[in-house]
């Protein structure tokens, strides 16, 4: 049984977030509460749906001592008995503690790991693969820097990805792919092991991290023009190191104004998710063994072609589908992902 006093607070508070917008909020409030109020509707609407068939299951409980209604009770409470229990388990879920960084918007950065230019072209596949999921979404999908490889594939990419619930989506990701896979290179058809590192981290903003000045070093770089010529070079290219840390951010596209906009937002999103890890290690020791940790030292999927296959090593789920999967078609195995961590925290929660 879900605690009605529990669902009657959150109506509450749905109620006053509602009525706030309509008598019309400041707009240093609209934004925070525009947001909390998408947050709250689909609850609140499950919160009403599941007190509405309580209230209908015990009428049709006490139309039962009614001769007359008996029939109608008898028909309609096996369909509130089956009704209320699928019900429950959808409030628990909607119930979960949320994490703050789900409605932002991402940073994915890839690169490739061990394997040479065969990890290269991996990290190339993955870019491809998260883009092409991207706009299935109806996500924003905007590529901030990318540095090719010798034989095509990426050495570093890193993109900026928004739309609704990209973050909760995406994060995931983080950790090692591995490929198994005959690289068009190898005459004897061995099949290689490689892999690509994947990193998403959430959009950070000004108000979630304050970067000194004297924190960082901002240095200017050459940056050569198309196809390697260095006729129309520029002092565009930006690298922004953050001095405590020692994280490095670069890049390099054509205005020097929008590089460092661009190197700030990647650097804030960086700091941003090692404060986030820093709490959530603090808070939870056994933080590893969460579906959606982001540790990208743990090799989370393997990926391998001869086989058709896609295993994702953290819930056991192999799907011969990898032709689909690798076109972007990821809805399956995100979902699988979801269901698993909430299953994980309902539990924890019910303990």
């Amino acid at each position: 049984m879900v605690p009605l006093d529990k669902l009657a607070q959150i109506t509450q508070r749905f109620e006053f977030v509602e009525a706030k917008l309509n008598a019309g909020a400041s707009p240093a409030e609209i934004a925070s509460l525009s947001r909390e109020y998408s947050e709250l509707k689909p609850v609140a609407e499950e919160i009403a749906a599941y007190r509405q068939a309580l209230t209908d299951l015990s009428d049709a409980e006490a139309m039962l001592a009614d001769p007359e209604m008996r029939a109608l009770a008898e028909d309609e409470l096996p369909r509130l008995k089956d009704a209320i229990p699928a019900m429950e388990d959808r409030l628990r879920i909607a119930l979960l503690p949320k994490d703050a960084a789900d409605a932002r918007p991402a940073i994915l950065e890839i690169r490739p790991g061990t394997g040479g230019d065969e990890a290269a072209l991996f990290a190339g596949d993955l870019a491809r693969m998260y883009q092409r999921y991207a706009e299935t979404m109806g996500w924003k999908f905007e590529v901030i820097s990318e540095q090719s490889g010798e034989l095509g594939g990426l050495k570093e990419f890193t993109a900026h990805v928004q739309g609704e619930g990209v973050y909760a989506r995406l994060k995931y990701e983080s950790g090692v792919h591995r490929v198994q896979r005959v690289p068009e290179t190898e005459a004897q058809g061995r099949i290689h092991t490689s892999a690509a590192t994947v990193a998403v981290l959430p959009e950070a903003e000004e108000v979630d991290i304050d970067i000194p000045a004297s924190d960082i070093r901002i240095d200017t770089m050459r940056s050569s023009g198309a196809g390697g010529q260095h006729v129309n070079t520029t002092d565009s290219a930006v690298r922004i190191t953050h001095i405590p840390t020692g994280t490095v951010v670069t890049s390099s596209e054509k205005s020097q104004h929008q590089n460092r906009a661009i190197a700030m937002q990647v650097l804030r999103a960086r700091l941003y998710e090692m404060e986030r890890e820093r709490i959530h290690s603090e808070r939870a020791a056994d933080r590893k063994s969460q579906v959606g940790s982001g540790d990208r030292s743990e090799r989370i999927r393997t990926y391998n072609f001869p086989q058709g296959r896609m295993t994702d090593h953290r819930i056991n789920l192999t799907l011969y589908a990898l032709d689909r999967i690798i076109q972007g078609d990821l809805t399956e195995v995100v979902d699988a992902l979801i269901a698993h961590d909430q299953a994980a925290k309902l539990a924890e929660m019910e303990a």
